[in-house]
């Protein structure tokens, strides 16, 4: 039977894995996809090193338009990240109808709503399984594994940098600073780590996952991003002595007022699976209706790892090739027409419950000022912990909340920081039990 033929534009990392793979599994691919995936053409900056990867049988280029116009390429890879050419190029691919598959979460995340809406105007799929945390299956599984489920919410540690940073800190308790010198020395991080760091990379991974598990136009815009760079060693301790880890967090959640789409440094009880995803690993913690939590781990990122996505795509695409487009699986899970028009909620209405911490004096009376400051706002305590810190005469009151609405916690602490027993600022940090 006639291959498929592919068009690589980017052979980086990611590019170069899909090539090897592709060849070294050519055979087992073929099997399974029912006629050979070929890669055609490639088009990157450097050529010598696109030549060393994909050998002297493909095509290569320096203009990845060059692969996009080829009317002999079936299915463009684009690999190039970015929302700028990556983004002119899948829509011209789309125009010339070809099938899309891209590991570009950005992209997605910013810019998915049109490139689908295209896409379906064509008839053509854009596959993105590659897109969310590397080589872990997670958007088969929201899209088909979980289809007959309401999903309640997904929980993702999604961001292999933060993790690893989250990670050492805890384990040699280091601070936040010397531990991403570390990570950028190991290649982990990069010279400017804001992307990974301050929840960018983890929240268009969540804004994907979302719009797919709840059936609503990706919407990264409205996301709320916290990042773990302020983040204190000091409160790491302090949460594991209760019992929690903290990771950056990505959550989404079904409310009846609307969907939660948030990214923060979050505590996670150390007996639930997800709190023990260390070093750079990823995993997604999925609440369905019917199936209860399903878990899904593994490398978030890596030229194999997610390689493996890139192809499944180009597989599924392959055996979908002749396919009524009426018949495929939808891109965002749910018919286009039936995308629910239901607001992403202000980090100001989300519910969930609260880490706290405050220093004070250490004198009678300190303790029920602020107990009833938190009741008065309708928020019950759930555990306390006080330790000595600082100067003398000061302690460290640490605070876990049940369950309680952001804008109240908020207008609770600008009352308990007016104390003139409490010194400057109370540290917040948000509680998720995963059960």
């Amino acid at each position: 039977m006639k291959p498929i033929y592919v068009g690589l534009c980017g052979v980086g990392t990611v590019g170069g894995g899909t090539a090897t793979v592709l060849k070294r599994n050519a055979e087992e691919i073929a099997r399974r996809a029912g006629r050979p995936i070929v890669v055609k053409m490639a088009a990157n900056r450097d050529l010598d090193r696109a030549r060393e990867v994909c050998g002297s049988d493909v095509t290569i280029v320096d203009d990845a338009f060059a692969v996009v116009n080829n009317p002999d390429i079936d299915i463009v890879v684009e690999l190039i990240g970015g929302t700028t050419i990556a983004k002119d190029i899948v829509l011209k691919a789309i125009e010339n109808g070809k099938h899309v598959v891209t590991a570009n979460k950005k992209l997605i995340a910013e810019y998915g709503n049109e490139i689908f809406a295209r896409a379906q105007e064509k008839g053509v799929i854009v596959a993105f399984e590659a897109a969310v945390a590397g080589g872990i299956p997670i958007i088969k599984a929201l899209r088909e594994g979980l289809t007959a489920n309401k999903i309640e919410w997904v929980a993702g540690i999604i961001n292999g940098t933060s993790n690893f940073i989250l990670t050492e800190m805890r384990d040699k308790g280091l601070a936040f600073a010397d531990v991403l010198a570390e990570a950028q020395r190991l290649g982990y991080a990069e010279a400017d780590p804001t992307f990974d760091i301050e929840g960018h990379d983890a929240a268009h991974k969540l804004t994907i996952m979302s719009a797919i598990a709840f059936g609503i136009p990706v919407q990264f815009d409205k996301a709320y991003l916290e990042g773990i760079s302020k983040l204190d060693a000091t409160d790491i301790k302090y949460a594991m002595e209760l019992g929690y880890r903290i990771k950056l967090l990505g959550v989404t959640r079904r409310r009846e007022n609307g969907i939660e789409l948030r990214v923060a440094p979050t505590l996670i009880p150390q007996k639930r699976l997800i709190a023990n995803v260390d070093g750079v690993m990823n995993a997604v913690l999925v609440k369905g209706d019917a199936v209860g939590a399903t878990l899904y781990y593994g490398p978030g990122a890596g030229a194999e790892p997610t390689a493996s996505s890139v192809i499944a795509d180009l597989v599924d695409i392959t055996r979908l090739h002749t396919a009524d487009p009426e018949h495929r699986v939808p891109h965002l899970a749910f018919q286009p027409t039936q995308l629910a028009d239901l607001p992403i909620l202000p980090v100001d209405e989300i519910e969930t419950c609260y880490y706290l911490r405050l220093n004070a004096q250490d004198q009678a009376g300190v303790l029920a000022d602020v107990t009833r400051i938190l009741a008065d706002g309708g928020i019950s305590v759930d555990a306390m912990l006080q330790k000595t810190a600082g100067e003398a005469g000061r302690t460290d009151i640490i605070i876990v909340t049940h369950l309680a609405i952001e804008k109240n916690v908020n207008a609770a602490l600008a009352k308990i920081e007016a104390l003139p027993t409490i010194n400057g600022k109370v540290v917040k940090l948000r509680l998720e039990h995963l059960g």
